[in-house]
Parts: structure tokens; sequence; C-alpha cells
């Protein structure tokens, strides 16, 4: 399917309001509301957020069994990279842990959203247990995912996930900088681009120049994921001692792999929510709030085969960014009605490794005067986006 870019036509406070609910159409039980036809006055986020409020409630008995499913699986795949006899099913079982590790890393994702469960304190709590085999510091992902990025989701200089440099910028960078920003934008590299630029730099015992504010819940988080990678390591060590197994080939099976798959996959997962040939970036804060850039600027990526399913239907990230207090357990309705009331308005883009390569291929820098993206001359490789009103 091709994908249809968002195109406000009007300031929020014009909006209309909520539409009132079809008979007929229904995702499961909720009515949806009436479609807003395409040139009608782009609706507010306060009207938008109202048609999901009955696919915000959230349940505790379903959240712990998301939870205690996939670390009960984590556990096993990790048990069968030590008891495989065969190096090839080692390994293959090290990239299943890796997948394992991002359907974990989702849970703590909406944990951390305060999503997941009715409860606070255990959101946190699940939030951080969740985290852990992806070594993920929850209190500095919290801060860099809820309030950078959900806050300001693609204005350049504050959201800084997969932020694109203009020509002038790229130009300016010292030539390994230069070179490392082409190897992240072939599209063999989302995996690098997290694992340094994100994990390493902004999440893992972060210097000071990435992270200026101090508290003493960062470092703590960060001692919690070192200890547990040590454990982890250790463990697999002892293991391999008692079993008369290679300790590199146990550690690398079940440790290393698994945790560079997971970069792989982040990576994959954020690279493809805010990069599109139809996704706008912004450099200045007023154009930003008149795009509104709830909807604008993130697609919903449609796999078959029921990858969208196995990872915890992230991928219906529009609906995520509309309203982060819908579960992920309802993201699915919440993305359908919001397709259904916003025909023509949402970035949709069925999965195709064709289409990958060629996002890749021409989405390198962005002119955010023109409003378009180029490659690394500079030169247009999409068209301009609408200019907010």
């Amino acid at each position: 399917m091709t994908a249809i870019p968002t195109t406000p036509s009007a300031h929020p406070e014009h909006a209309p309001r909520a539409p009132h609910a079809g008979p007929s159409a229904r995702p499961g039980r909720l009515p949806l509301p009436e479609p807003v036809a395409p040139d009608a006055p782009f609706p507010s986020r306060k009207v938008i957020r109202s048609w999901l409020i009955p696919l915000g409630e959230r349940s505790t008995p379903r959240a712990l069994a998301l939870f205690i499913f996939d670390y009960l699986l984590f556990a096993a795949v990790l048990a069968g990279v030590v008891l495989a006899s065969h190096w090839a099913a080692k390994l293959a079982l090290g990239v299943l842990a890796g997948l394992v590790i991002a359907r974990l890393f989702i849970i703590g994702h909406d944990a951390c959203h305060q999503s997941l469960t009715p409860r606070r304190g255990l959101n946190k709590w699940l939030g951080r247990l969740t985290f852990l085999p992806s070594l993920t510091p929850y209190s500095l992902w919290e801060v860099g995912h809820n309030v950078v990025h959900h806050g300001y989701t693609n204005l350049k200089g504050f959201d800084f996930v997969w932020a694109p440099y203009s020509l002038e910028e790229f130009n300016a960078l010292p030539r390994w900088r230069r070179a490392m920003e082409r190897i992240y934008r072939t599209g063999f590299g989302p995996g690098l681009y997290y694992l340094v630029e994100i994990w390493w730099s902004k999440l893992f015992f972060p210097s000071k120049r990435q992270m200026a504010t101090r508290r003493p819940v960062f470092v703590r988080d960060c001692l919690l994921v070192a200890a547990f990678g040590v454990a982890w390591i250790g463990g697999l060590l002892a293991l391999a001692f008692a079993t008369g197994q290679s300790a590199w080939m146990l550690v690398g099976a079940g440790f290393v792999l698994p945790f560079l798959v997971w970069n792989v996959t982040v990576g994959f997962v954020l690279y493809v929510h805010h990069t599109h040939a139809s996704v706008a970036w912004y450099d200045t804060k007023t154009m930003w709030a008149k795009a509104q850039p709830f909807v604008s600027t993130t697609v919903h990526l449609r796999f078959r085969h029921g990858i969208g399913s196995a990872l915890h239907h992230i991928m219906e990230h529009t609906a995520h960014h509309v309203d982060m207090s819908v579960p992920l357990y309802r993201l699915k309705r919440a993305q359908a009605l919001l397709e259904h009331a916003l025909p023509g308005r949402i970035i949709i883009e069925n999965f195709s490794w064709r289409w990958y390569f060629d996002t890749a291929r021409r989405c390198k820098l962005y002119d955010f005067k023109a409003l378009c993206w180029t490659d690394f001359r500079g030169r247009q490789t999409s068209e301009n986006a609408p200019v907010p009103a």
C-alpha cells in the first residue's frame, strides 16, 4: 500500500467536536466515530484522544500474564542455548533470545508509560525487571523516551532519535562522524546506531555532556543493569565450566549474540517508526506544533505472518503516539479506530525489504526549509511536505 501523508488543514482550536459513533463499524465491541473528511479541519489531539478513552482500560492480570510468559520464554531459550549440543542450534537459540529480549522490552516500554497496569508502583517494578535483559536503565529511558521523544517527536534539537542532519550540519561534521552517519543510514546500520548513539552514549552510565542532569536514581538503575549483565555472564561461565563446554561459545551464544540481536531489532523498529519519505522533520517549534506531530510524524508499518503480534503490536505506532495510555494489548484496536476516523491522514505502509532499502536510499539528510529528504549531496529525494498552516 502506498504511504498516505498526513496533511493538517487547520489550527487545532478550530477542530470539530468528536463525531458521533457509527452504529455498524466496530473493532470488537467499540463503536467507531464517523470519519473526518480529508478536507475538513483537523481535529485537536484532545478530540482524537477522546475517541480512544474506552481503550485505555488496563488489566493487571493480563499484564502479569504477559510478563510471566515472556520471562519464562526467555529463561527457556537461554536454557536451550546451554543444553543444545550443536553450535548451530546454540546460535539459532541465541538469535531467538535476542527477539525475546525485544518482547520483554516492549512490555517494559508500556510499564514505563504507566499503561501496562493501573498500579503506578507495580508498573515501575515491572518496567525495571523487563528492561534488565536489554541492559536498559529504567529512569534514563523514561526521561529520554517519555519526556523528550514523545514530548517533541521529530523536532530537531529536542528529539534525538534518528534526527537527520541538514546538508550544512553534515558537511561540518568531522570525517569520522560523517562516515558513521553514512553507515547508520545504509539500511544495515540501525543496530550499530542504537548500540553506539543511544545505549552507550545516553543510557549506560552517560557522561555529563550527554546527560547534564545528575540524579541518584540514574546511577542506581545503571548499577542494577550492570549487575544483571555481570550475573548473566557469570552464570554462563559457571555453566560452561560445570558442563565442560567452551566458555567463549556459551557466552557468545547466550549473551553477546542476544544483546546484538536486540540492538538490531530496536534500532530497526525506531528507524521505521519515524523515517519515511512522507514523514517530516521540523527545526522550529512553531511550525512543528502546527503540524499536529502526534499523528504526522510516525508510521503504521504493517507486517504479515503475525510479526506485528509477535512484537506486541508496537508497530501500531500512530495510536501509541496519540495516546500513550493505551496498553499494548489494545493498540491494534486503537490503530484501526484512528485509521477509520482519519482517512488520508495517517501514514500506512506494508513492509517489504524493497520499500525499506528504498527508504534508506532516499532518507539520508533533511532540508528543513523545503521540508524534504535529500541524499548526502543535498539532492532532493522526496516530495516537499506541506507547510503547516
